[in-house]
């Protein structure tokens, strides 16, 4: 009498468990992510899954008796990679980096690892998906020391860590994991149960072992983490490498980091000899037109660790037809409606019968609310016709009281837009410096209304 398999119904956008299948997952409200997968025993290879990541039985220890010693880094070579993960790699993490097809995932991941094999650590490149032959001509291409770096064509996780029993790696690299397969899960590879156990898997020997661990990940049509939503818990580490609106550029974004700081951005450039790393961000987004156009101000934002001056553009133009529109390009719609009802009541300018296009100019995306006052003074510019000279910026959070609330690391800001040469700022008052700065007016503002009537000076 044959054995009955068990299966489970699981959501692979939130990992919710069911018994039985449904249309739309409870826990998570989207529609036909209900798969069924089936469970089997999981083998008794390198220790019992049960025992946790360590590899040993946990026992009860008091906070104040773990051991506080400072966590070892790997140096990737690459700086803006080395910031993104939070300082370099961390010796037994897990990373998942994701990204669309042709971003760069597997041609960074190769030059960081040609890097740290050429100081002779050593590495391990496992390659699910593409030849051993089309990653040799890549580092041909890109001109990469590979008589260090180990490879290995495979694609199921048990014949994988034997591999690294063996050869010892300190790095390794999953390409990707949506191919690997394991024998805890009897369903095809790429499926949700075969992500999952996969990633756990790895993990699990990357924490007990003590080998640093890169999956590459692919993404669904909506720029997501193609596979269950429970792999971006089991990792470390989950960075995203998307490009710029007009494709010029790479931003490197952590989503997650356990090391580091959540929402690093590092900037590259993609060319035929691979990723180069872009040292002055801010300089590129700052690519102005010679003749200054009413509509466009310059904002300092705080990205991870370090500012970032980027150019906001409005265009405010009479409406068309029935209804005037809204579009925001780079930062949140409903926050462009909000600033412009807080502009109406508070600082007495109509903008009901007219369309406001707002954009972000070269394709970064906006998260913080520092970059308030800069959108209302772009569609007060656009809406007047009245240029802002080009060495004046603003940063701050407007409420809907009309305040102007102060920003995280101003003063750090101001030392940025400093140092590019700009000479004015108008700024929340409680982001002000005690001291005077030599080369940068600052114009502390308390209220919008305040903020409108030294723009009215400044034009």
């Amino acid at each position: 009498m044959s054995k009955k398999i068990k299966t489970a119904f699981v959501c692979d956008q939130c990992g919710a468990d069911y018994p039985r299948w449904g249309g739309q997952c409870t826990s998570c409200g989207e529609w036909n992510t209900i798969k069924e997968v089936r469970l089997s025993a999981a083998p008794k290879e390198h220790g019992n899954r049960a025992m946790g990541y360590a590899g040993s039985i946990s026992t009860v220890k008091l906070l104040s008796d773990v051991d506080l010693a400072q966590t070892e880094r790997i140096l990737t070579g690459i700086t803006e990679f080395d910031r993104v993960l939070g300082g370099g790699i961390v010796l037994g993490s897990v990373v998942l980096i994701g990204g669309a097809p042709g971003a760069g995932k597997s041609t960074l991941l190769l030059q960081a690892i040609a890097n740290i094999a050429d100081r002779g650590i050593r590495v391990l490149y496992v390659s699910g998906e593409e030849s051993l032959q089309q990653i040799a001509e890549r580092a041909r291409r890109l001109k990469l020391p590979a008589n260090q770096i180990m490879m290995l064509a495979e694609t199921s996780v048990q014949r994988i860590c034997e591999v690294m029993d063996e050869v010892k790696p300190q790095i390794l690299v999953i390409d990707s994991i949506q191919v690997m397969h394991t024998q805890d899960a009897e369903s095809a590879p790429g499926s949700v149960s075969q992500v999952r156990e996969s990633a756990s898997y790895l993990t699990q020997y990357a924490k007990r072992q003590q080998v640093s661990i890169f999956m590459v990940g692919h993404v669904t049509k909506d720029q997501s983490l193609a596979g269950p939503m429970t792999l971006s818990h089991i990792v470390d580490t989950q960075v995203m490498l998307g490009s710029t609106d007009d494709a010029r550029y790479r931003v490197l974004r952590a989503d997650k980091n356990r090391f580091g700081s959540v929402g690093e951005l590092g900037f590259f450039a993609m060319d035929s000899s691979g990723l180069k790393e872009v040292k002055n961000p801010s300089a590129m987004f700052l690519n102005r037109a010679e003749t200054p156009a009413s509509g466009s101000v310059v904002t300092v934002l705080w990205e991870g660790t370090r500012p970032l001056l980027v150019e906001i553009q409005a265009l405010v133009t009479d409406c068309q037809y029935g209804n005037p529109r809204r579009l925001a390009v780079g930062f949140d719609q409903n926050r462009l409606a909000m600033l412009l009802a807080v502009l109406a009541r508070h600082g007495n300018i109509m903008t009901a019968q007219d369309e406001i296009y707002a954009n972000v100019v070269g394709g970064i995306k906006v998260s913080e609310t520092g970059s308030d006052l800069a959108i209302v003074m772009s569609v007060v510019s656009s809406l007047k016709n009245k240029v802002i000279p080009h060495d004046v910026l603003f940063f701050g959070e407007i409420g809907l009281s009309g305040e102007i609330r102060p920003v995280a690391n101003g003063h750090a800001r101001l030392n940025d837009a400093a140092k590019h040469g700009f000479k004015k700022a108008v700024v929340p008052k409680a982001n002000a410096p005690k001291q005077k700065l030599a080369q940068l007016q600052v114009y502390p503002v308390s209220t919008l209304a305040e903020a409108l009537d030294i723009l009215g000076d400044l034009v």
